[in-house]
């Protein structure tokens, strides 16, 4: 039997019991796993960690962990710069895009509006989602730690609110995504294209109050959806600037 000294840090401690969080503590194992495989047994999905120091030293996932190390794990580090330790990951995410799984309907609707390209469905199966996140390079965002933990999943995110409005803020601070935001071009229904629109082409499909209110529209490229400045849009804004100034 071999030892090895862990220490988490930041938001990583919500995946731990709370007799290990924000301290050392140790662990016990047989062999000589990757460093990966340690830390998923601990309890934490790869994709939420960016740097692993042991002894001091930055390393890889693939670094085999031995008798007597002591391992500091960070979180994903967005808007710090870590370079030149071992990043572990390929780059920041400056290209926002999204997969969310079958429980995050409201939240992947509440992100196309924000502008950023978020799949959904609700028939997702777990092995769909970590192929196609894997294939497209999209950020899976869930509440399903064992989800992160497919090794076909190289960007995720697991959302510790339950509620809707917590989640969008929570994804949007955690990621650093404020200044990347660009509302109200990316249909909510099917996350494709919105583009202006003559009221004239459409008027046929408007309800009468709304063709007599409103003069500026918005169609889905994809499904033919229209969209328009209604009751709701002022709501949005301000939850919009929120988000840009949290």
């Amino acid at each position: 039997m071999s030892e090895a000294q862990f220490r988490f840090y930041e938001e990583l401690n919500d995946f731990l019991p709370e007799s290990r969080r924000k301290r050392d503590f140790l662990y016990v194992f047989t062999g000589a796993p990757a460093i990966k495989d340690a830390i998923e047994a601990l309890g934490v999905p790869h994709v939420e960690v960016d740097l692993i120091l042991v002894d001091g030293s930055s390393v890889d996932f693939g670094h085999t962990l031995c008798d007597g190390d002591r391992v500091s794990v960070y979180p994903v580090f967005e808007s710090l710069d870590i370079t030149p330790i071992t990043h572990l990951r390929e780059r920041p995410l400056r290209d926002p895009r999204f997969i969310c799984d079958v429980h995050l309907g409201k939240l992947a609707r509440r992100l196309r509006v924000l502008g950023f390209d978020t799949l959904y469905r609700d028939d997702y199966g777990d092995a769909e989602i970590a192929s196609l996140a894997a294939a497209q390079k999209r950020c899976v965002l869930t509440r399903d730690v064992g989800l992160l933990k497919r090794n076909e999943v190289e960007r995720g995110y697991w959302l510790r609110s339950t509620h809707i409005r917590e989640q969008v803020a929570e994804v949007v601070t955690r990621l650093d995504l404020a200044a990347l935001i660009r509302p109200f071009r990316l249909c909510t229904f099917c996350n494709a294209r919105v583009e202006s629109v003559a009221k004239i082409d459409i008027a046929h499909q408007l309800e009468p109050l709304t063709r007599q209110h409103f003069n500026e529209f918005k169609r889905c490229t994809n499904c033919t959806r229209i969209y328009w400045k209604g009751s709701h849009y002022d709501r949005l804004l301000k939850d919009i600037r929120s988000l840009k100034h949290s």
